[in-house]
């Protein structure tokens, strides 16, 4: 019976430890601070300005003309047929048309232009983030931005330096 509560209370020890082992270790790191502080982004950033104030300028331009168009129209339209009135009226509408598709063309160009600059860079961040957390024993990585709480290791700045900066 002495041998029984021996063995027992062994392998209750036994099986605690077990457990404290079998813990996961947990980080966090905050992506976004490393997203907006990589030299990286920052061009790609500089980038996507660029291309937005091209589009800006030529829809700037576009809609100029067409304010154009309608004040002189306006100041037309009292001397000429109904049949010219009719045709400036589709081709303003047709204008407003033309405005509006290369807006949304525009739109789609930048979306697509932010998309293609920014994989790479998340790939890279992902990359780094499981090379340090893999090097310092962690089994779980999360982002601080989506923690209530994040007490505990911040492999941010390690992340950085692996990333070089």
């Amino acid at each position: 019976m002495k041998q029984f509560k021996t063995l027992l209370i062994a392998a209750i020890a036994f099986l605690g430890a077990q457990t404290i082992n079998a813990q996961a270790k947990v980080a966090h790191v905050d992506t976004y601070e490393i997203l907006t502080k990589m030299p990286a982004m920052i061009d790609a950033q500089n980038q996507l300005k660029k291309l937005s104030e091209t589009y800006d300028k030529e829809y700037k331009t576009l809609v100029e003309e067409y304010q154009a168009k309608i004040k002189k129209y306006d100041t037309e339209s009292a001397g000429v047929t109904d049949a010219v009135n009719q045709t400036r009226t589709t081709e303003v509408q047709d204008m407003i048309k033309r405005i509006n598709e290369y807006k949304e063309t525009a739109q789609g160009d930048l979306q697509k232009k932010e998309t293609e600059l920014m994989k790479p860079l998340q790939e890279k961040i992902k990359t780094s983030i499981q090379k340090v957390g893999k090097a310092k024993g962690y089994q779980y990585i999360m982002n601080a931005e989506n923690l209530l709480l994040a007490d505990g290791p911040d492999l941010t700045a390690d992340v950085k330096k692996d990333l070089g900066f």
